[in-house]
C-alpha cells in the first residue's frame, strides 16, 4: 500500500510559511505583496478560480486586486491595463485568467506581462530561465512547481540516480516539470501520445508524472513497484450514481497497490497550484524590496 502524498497538508504548510514571511516583509519594509488578477468575460469556472485566488491572497496578508472586464474588451484595451499594472510598484504579481475571448491573442497578452511580475511563469524569459537552469531568478509555472515540491517532500531535493518519466509534453506542465526534474539530477524522459510502448516506459520510472488530461489512462500495471506517482490530471467523469466525480490521469486504486507514494485526486497536486502562486507573488515582492525569498 502506497504512502498517500497529502497535497492539502503540504499546501497548508507552504501557505503558513508565506503568511509569516509576508508579515515580516511588511513589518520590516512597509511593502505589502500585491497581486492583480484580470478576468475578461463571464466564464463560470474562471470566476470560481479568481475568487479562490483572491481569498487565498488575503489570507496570506496580500493586497488582492481584481479587474473584471466585459467580454467585448479589445486586445488593445487589455494590453493597456497590463502595461499600467507593469508600471504600478504596488503590484508584484500579474495574472491574466485564461481562457480569454477568441478575439484576444492570449500569447500576446502573456508576453506583455513584465517578466518580474509574471507569477504564472509563462513569459518567454521565465521559460528560458527555467530551461537553462536559472531557477534563482525564474518564475516557474505553479502546477509543475507545486508537483516538484511534493516530489521533494517525498524523495528529497537531490534525485541523483533516479529515473523520471513525464507523460505529457504541454508547455504548462509537462515540459516545465521535466526541466525541474533535470535540475534536481534525475534522468528524465518525456513521453506523449506518439511514444512507442508507453506502458513499458512507465514501468521503468522511479518517478512517474502523469499530465495528459485523459481520465485514468495510466493503469496500475504501468507503475513500477515502489515508484513515486504524481497525478497532475483532473477530469470529470460520470459516477455510478449519475453524478460527476473527479479522477486523475492515473487509475488510482490500481496504482496505489504498486506505488511507494502517490498523490490522490482531488487533494494532491490541486491545492499546491494556488499555494505556489502565492509563493511566486511573495518572491516578487521580496525581490522588489531587495530581499531573498524564504525556503519552502
Amino acid at each position: 500500500m502506497a504512502t498517500v502524498i497529502d497535497g492539502k497538508a503540504v499546501a497548508a504548510d507552504v501557505l503558513a510559511t508565506i503568511k509569516a514571511a509576508s508579515q515580516r516583509l511588511t513589518a520590516e519594509t512597509g511593502v505589502v505583496p500585491g497581486i492583480a488578477v484580470v478576468i475578461v468575460g463571464h466564464d463560470p469556472a474562471s470566476q470560481v478560480y479568481v475568487a479562490s485566488k483572491g481569498k487565498k491572497a488575503k489570507e496570506c496578508g496580500f493586497n488582492s486586486i481584481e479587474h473584471a472586464l466585459p467580454s467585448e474588451t479589445t486586445e488593445k484595451e487589455l494590453v493597456a491595463l497590463v502595461e499600467k499594472l507593469n508600471a504600478d510598484p504596488a503590484v508584484h504579481g500579474i495574472l491574466v485568467q485564461l481562457p480569454l475571448p477568441d478575439h484576444i491573442d492570449s500569447g500576446s497578452i502573456i508576453q506583455t506581462i513584465a517578466p518580474e511580475k509574471d507569477v504564472d511563469g509563462f513569459h518567454f524569459i521565465n521559460v528560458g530561465k527555467l530551461g537553462t537552469g536559472e531557477l534563482d531568478t525564474a518564475f516557474v509555472p505553479c502546477t509543475p512547481a507545486g508537483s516538484m515540491l511534493l516530489i521533494e517532500r517525498a524523495l528529497g531535493r537531490d534525485l541523483s540516480g533516479l529515473t523520471a518519466v513525464v507523460v505529457g509534453r504541454s508547455n504548462i506542465v509537462g515540459k516545465p516539470i521535466a526541466n525541474l526534474l533535470l535540475n534536481a539530477n534525475a534522468t528524465v524522459t518525456i513521453a506523449h501520445s506518439r511514444t512507442k510502448d508507453l506502458p513499458a516506459l512507465c514501468r521503468s520510472a522511479d518517478i512517474l508524472v502523469a499530465a495528459v488530461g485523459r481520465p485514468e489512462m495510466i493503469k496500475g500495471d504501468w507503475v513500477k513497484p515502489g515508484a513515486t506517482v504524481i497525478d497532475v490530471g483532473i477530469n470529470r467523469i460520470a459516477g455510478g450514481d449519475g453524478r460527476a466525480r473527479l479522477v486523475g490521469d492515473v487509475a488510482y486504486a490500481e496504482a496505489e497497490a504498486r506505488a511507494g507514494a502517490i498523490t490522490p485526486v482531488p487533494g494532491g497536486v490541486g491545492p499546491m497550484t494556488i499555494a505556489l502562486l502565492m509563493a511566486n507573488t511573495l518572491t516578487s515582492a521580496r525581490r522588489a524590496a531587495g530581499q531573498t525569498p524564504p525556503p519552502l
